[in-house]
């Protein structure tokens, strides 16, 4: 058997029982990569419940920088007798598996394939500890310092982390410098050379940034001057709102009368949360909302009513599996074509999809201003990967010059000067009428905000004329969208390609990734990540000058793809679906497999330019 050797790439995953304390011991290692300058990008892997159920954490090493899942196992900590079997099985030929060897296994129990390292952690601790929880916290310190004794980690950076986390805790910091000490003498004077994968200080991280894209999301809506969040807590959003507060409490304070100038309120329901999103809304206030697939459900009939009437309300959607609970902390792209059409009748709005916590911060931004600028409710469409993983990302920046884009309000100046108002009356072509704000003048500028059909005036109206017309005008603004909405980015492959791949949101990095792997095996393919619906005509172009183009995404229905053929009127011959949807990241792996396979059928060949 040929084992793994690699030095600072490699996938580590940690497969505990969740409760024990193993989170902060977990993330503590995948610190210590990029205090050593090495890219990093981890994993969280939860259960919905609180307390019992497996979990798991992986840690990709990857100095390189590709951030996305990449596929397989090359080294298993294995902490949880009830995965086991699971765990073994995850493991790439020549990978290692790391147990606790306090009760041996029998061989039947491992694979001929893999490399079995045990350490007796249980009766390590019980020799050291004699409180049972401080045998189960230290165990999951033990073990971090091991793998560091293993894999060559600076114990320095280490015990710079653990003297970071419990500063002013002295009670708890010595301890734990102990427990990791101990693991990682165990591992020096026992384990000597049992691992293949090594860390080397490098210098590829740089000035990125690590963050939640929950957090990033959050900071974006302070800096995009929201005021107003309505919440009600459901996985994974529940982090944004609270990230929000924390924000707001430190940037939103005035500093000489200390009082806030914010407000976030917990609703009874999702139902009373768009609601005051749209009454902030309405009243000129920029308001937002975080959630997920259920709480999209139940937004339903507000959405409708924004998008009716016309009022400004941003929707963050944190997209998990579904359908009704699905997988509550498990990842999917499962909320593009309910959020797309969201309320009965003919409804269409603005989505963004954000492929990281950078594009998190600015998209977040700028959903606010669209959604002024359109009067209507934008989405801003990330899910559980991005927004409950901490990944490295640019920097994230304002430009203090920067000027909110409130749209088109009427001021008490161009109403005493004799404008025209009409609450629904199209002026410039482009399908946005003016509004004002409640109380701009004593006698002007008043209209009646209503769900019911009505003419352009804000008056009552169940004419056909009136409702056709304000129909088709909003249909016109969604397409003047087009104009405002980020662009598709475009990668091209080294060689002429026939062959195109459309992807969006969290599946950017393994899809970076994979369009590597593809040329490497002289597969070459361009790419169009989408950034925005609706789809603007670059998508179109680039569907047509190819002979087929992949659609990568991650849910069952292929949903990108149905807006794609539903609103840009793409040929659906044309498309080829490359779907995932178990709850895990899509991998590089099975993105390049699943382009890679069908090249034979589809007797691709790399186009060459003329006299090579």
């Amino acid at each position: 058997m040929k084992s793994i050797e690699a030095i600072n790439d490699f996938v580590v995953k940690f497969a505990n029982v969740n409760g024990s304390g193993s989170a902060s011991a977990n993330e503590l290692f995948a610190k210590s990569f990029l205090r050593m300058g090495i890219p990093v990008s981890p994993r969280n892997i939860f259960p919905s419940n609180i307390q019992g159920l497996p979990t798991w954490y992986e840690v990709r090493v990857t100095e390189p920088g590709h951030l996305g899942r990449r596929g397989g196992v090359d080294l298993m900590v294995a902490m949880n007798p009830q995965t086991w079997a699971q765990d073994v099985k995850e493991i790439d030929p020549g990978g290692y598996i790391f147990y606790d060897s306090t009760k041996p296994l029998p061989p039947s129990k491992f694979r001929d394939d893999i490399n079995v390292i045990g350490m007796p952690l249980t009766e390590i601790c019980n020799a050291n500890y004699s409180d049972p929880r401080e045998r189960q916290l230290f165990k999951n310190i033990i073990y971090v310092g091991a793998l560091a004794g293993l894999m060559g980690i600076e114990p320095e950076v280490i015990a710079e982390l653990i003297g970071e986390q419990y500063k002013g805790k002295e009670k708890l910091l010595k301890p734990n410098l102990n427990a990791f000490q101990m693991g990682l003498n165990h591992a020096k004077e026992h384990l000597k050379d049992a691992l293949g994968l090594k860390v080397k200080r490098a210098y590829n991280v740089g000035d990125k940034i690590f963050i939640e894209g929950n957090a990033a999301a959050a900071l974006g809506c302070v800096y995009g001057g929201a005021t107003v969040c309505a919440w009600y807590p459901i996985t994974p959003s529940s982090s944004l709102a609270e990230a929000f507060q924390r924000y707001c409490s430190k940037l939103r304070v005035d500093e000489k009368s200390k009082t806030n100038k914010y407000a976030i309120i917990q609703a009874e329901d999702e139902i009373a949360s768009i609601g005051i999103v749209t009454g902030a809304g309405w009243n000129g206030a920029r308001a937002f909302t975080a959630t997920s697939g259920p709480g999209i459900s139940l937004m339903s009939e507000f959405v409708g009513l924004a998008y009716f009437a016309e009022i400004p309300a941003v929707i963050i959607d944190v997209q998990r599996g579904g359908p009704s609970t699905g997988m509550p902390t498990r990842t999917q792209q499962s909320d593009v074509v309910k959020a797309a059409y969201l309320s009965h009748g003919d409804t269409k709005h603005v989505l963004l999809f954000p492929e990281d916590p950078h594009e998190c911060f600015t998209m977040a931004a700028d959903c606010l201003d669209l959604a002024e600028r359109l009067q209507t409710p934008v989405f801003l469409m990330t899910d559980l990967d991005i927004g409950m993983n901490q990944r490295l990302c640019k920097p994230l920046q304002w430009d203090d010059n920067r000027r909110y884009d409130r749209g088109k309000v009427m001021t008490a100046e161009m109403l005493d000067s004799g404008k025209e108002f009409g609450r629904y009356l199209d002026v410039d072509g482009d399908g946005i009428p003016f509004r004002t704000y409640p109380g701009v003048h004593p006698t002007k500028g008043a209209y009646f905000t209503r769900g019911t059909s009505r003419n352009t005036y804000a008056q009552y109206s169940e004419k056909g004329e009136d409702y056709q017309y304000n129909m088709q005008r909003l249909q016109k603004k969604f397409d003047f969208a087009k104009t405002l909405v980020p662009k598709p980015v475009l990668t091209p492959a080294k060689e002429p390609a026939r062959f195109g791949c459309i992807y969006y949101g969290s599946t950017s990095p393994s899809m970076n990734e994979a369009l590597e792997t593809l040329a490497k095996n002289n597969i070459f393919i361009n790419a169009l990540r989408i950034r925005a619906f609706p789809f603007q005509d670059e998508i179109n172009d680039f569907v047509r000058s190819h002979s087929k183009v992949f659609v990568v995404e991650q849910n069952r229905d292929a949903q990108l793809r149905t807006l794609l053929v539903n609103d840009a009127g793409i040929d659906p011959a044309s498309l080829i679906s490359v779907l995932h949807y178990d709850g895990t990241p899509i991998t590089a792996r099975f993105i390049a497999k699943a382009i890679g396979d069908p090249q034979d059928q589809l007797k691709v060949t790399p186009l060459r330019k003329v006299g090579t």
